[in-house]
């Protein structure tokens, strides 16, 4: 049997349910865009990269107010949400050379989300045949650059 190790989602695996507040609301809070790989500041929404991407250039767009459910969301921040997705849906196909793009939002714990008290959607480039054997059988994913390189890219984009 091949071991495949990935020594950084022990952090978040064991302290996901844990953490005290929000972790959109301290990010956007602390100020510091390049560390917490926030690559755009809207009015109401920012957009900021997935810490443990399915696939390089996965970012959410997350609104500044800290809601639980999209119902309650304003529209115009909801507006702005799906306008910055869109954006990003073009930067993805532009940047990566995307075929296509997965948006998403699980809202509440029972619907998946990781972070269940703060809605956000997630704008994903997709390849054909993406999904090898590496992230099917063995429930990994294979990630071709780091966030670093990825914040560059997406960032730039925005300026």
């Amino acid at each position: 049997m091949d071991y495949l190790w990935t020594p950084w989602r022990y952090t978040y695996i064991t302290s996901a349910d844990r953490a005290p507040g929000c972790i959109f609301c301290d990010k956007i809070a602390e100020n510091d865009d390049r560390k917490n790989y926030i690559v755009h500041r809207g009015e109401h929404c920012f957009i900021i990269l997935n810490a443990y991407p399915y696939t390089s250039g996965h970012v959410m767009v997350v609104p500044y107010a800290h809601l639980d459910q999209l119902v309650k969301l304003p529209p115009v921040a909801a507006h702005e949400m799906m306008d910055l997705s869109q954006r990003m849906e073009g930067l993805l196909r532009e940047i990566y050379n995307a075929e296509g793009v997965n948006l998403g939002m699980n809202i509440g714990k029972c619907a998946g989300a990781g972070v269940a008290g703060h809605v956000h959607m997630h704008v994903l480039p997709r390849w054909t045949a993406d999904a090898n054997f590496v992230s099917v059988v063995g429930e990994t994913r294979v990630l071709p650059e780091a966030l670093e390189t990825t914040y560059e890219k997406i960032s730039r984009s925005f300026r």
